[in-house]
């Protein structure tokens, strides 16, 4: 089936509110054909993000049908991932017209017997992307102590923060290259656009290790040169650092990719965040207790700022630490990349 995608983001579609969607967006392009948030109805997607063209926000489910769309995504992903009460309705509305549901919440639609009845009676799937797989339930192994590919990180001064896209632009730029690389994905917008991988923070805390260690050994066993390795959460983040601190343990990265937003100066408890001199040893030092590694680059988020002061802002934090520092998805992700690269062939020599 060709798919055609209604994003809805009702009340939250922004460039940091809605980034399952965003993310749609951005990484599979052609697929969606409308997003839903009556607040912002009339407008693009490229007038909301910068980017998306001219994809447009309509006011409800209803206008959305109008597209022609095979799937309803969820595209948002909201503090804690439940399922908002008011969003019932949506879903069942989207069944009803028979669209094919996409979750990436915490809340699992499949369980709901409501949702799988009417799944059942309009000839619909709903996938669950935060659904745990039993083999993905497992004790990490250790098996990077005898592994050869090179894998890569991305880790943050906060969440939220460009993780995921930041990898992603490197990843592709590696392909773009001729380099044999994959992308990991660990949450569920990576999961959408990559086809597989693992949703840790849904995981129970004694199997976030093993079943990313379990996922590299996939794309090991594949024969790709460099496994890149999407980030969550941050381990100065007191609400989501567990699952921080699960995947640094089970990738144990030959290297990482810091990303930071520089406008951002404190996070959703109204902390302040970390300076870069502190973070950047930080994760080191964590990883450092079991094998050498190193923050080769840093990856900016420069949302609020123009692209003159990203690159500024970019040159400073450079001087500041000595590392590559861009904003991939605005740009270019070439300094990323050849830091890495660069990194690596160095190292190996």
């Amino acid at each position: 089936m060709e798919r055609r995608i209604l994003a809805v983001a009702e009340g939250r579609f922004s460039p940091l509110k809605s980034k399952t969607a965003n993310g749609a967006i951005a990484y599979l392009p052609g697929e969606v054909v409308g997003v839903v948030d009556s607040t912002k109805a009339g407008m693009t997607a490229q007038q909301v993000l910068g980017y998306g063209g001219d994809i447009p926000i309509l006011r409800n489910i209803e206008e959305g049908i109008r597209l022609h769309p095979t799937h309803m995504l969820i595209g948002i992903a909201p503090p804690g991932g439940r399922l908002p009460e008011i969003w019932r309705d949506l879903i069942r509305e989207s069944i009803k017209a028979r669209l094919h549901i996409l979750s990436g919440l915490h809340t699992i639609l499949s369980d709901d017997a409501e949702f799988t009845a009417l799944a059942r009676e309009y000839n619909i799937s709903i996938t669950d992307y935060r659904k745990i797989s039993p083999e993905s339930e497992v004790v990490a192994k250790g098996t990077w102590l005898n592994r050869k590919t090179n894998v890569v990180l991305s880790v943050g001064t906060d969440c939220n923060i460009g993780k995921m896209t930041t990898i992603l632009e490197i990843q592709k730029d590696l392909v773009q290259r001729g380099v044999k690389s994959d992308f990991v994905a660990t949450g569920q917008t990576g999961m959408m656009i990559r086809g597989r991988g693992v949703a840790v923070d849904s995981l129970i805390g004694d199997y976030i290790a093993g079943a990313i260690e379990l996922e590299i050994d996939r794309s090991v066993a594949e024969g790709y040169e460099y496994v890149l390795v999407e980030g969550q959460g941050a381990l100065t983040h007191m609400g989501y650092s567990s699952v921080t601190l699960g995947l640094l343990h089970g990738t144990m990265p030959d290297a990482m990719i810091l990303c930071h937003q520089p406008t951002r100066l404190k996070d959703d408890y109204g902390l302040v965040l970390p300076g870069l001199k502190s973070i950047i040893p930080l994760h080191e030092g964590i990883v450092g207790f079991f094998r050498e590694t190193k923050v080769i680059a840093i990856g900016l988020n420069s949302v609020g700022l123009s692209d003159e002061e990203s690159q500024a802002v970019a040159d400073r934090i450079t001087q500041e630490t000595g590392l590559p520092a861009v904003d991939a998805f605005r740009f270019s992700p070439k300094k990323l990349t050849d830091a890495l690269l660069n990194y690596f062939t160095t190292r190996d020599h």
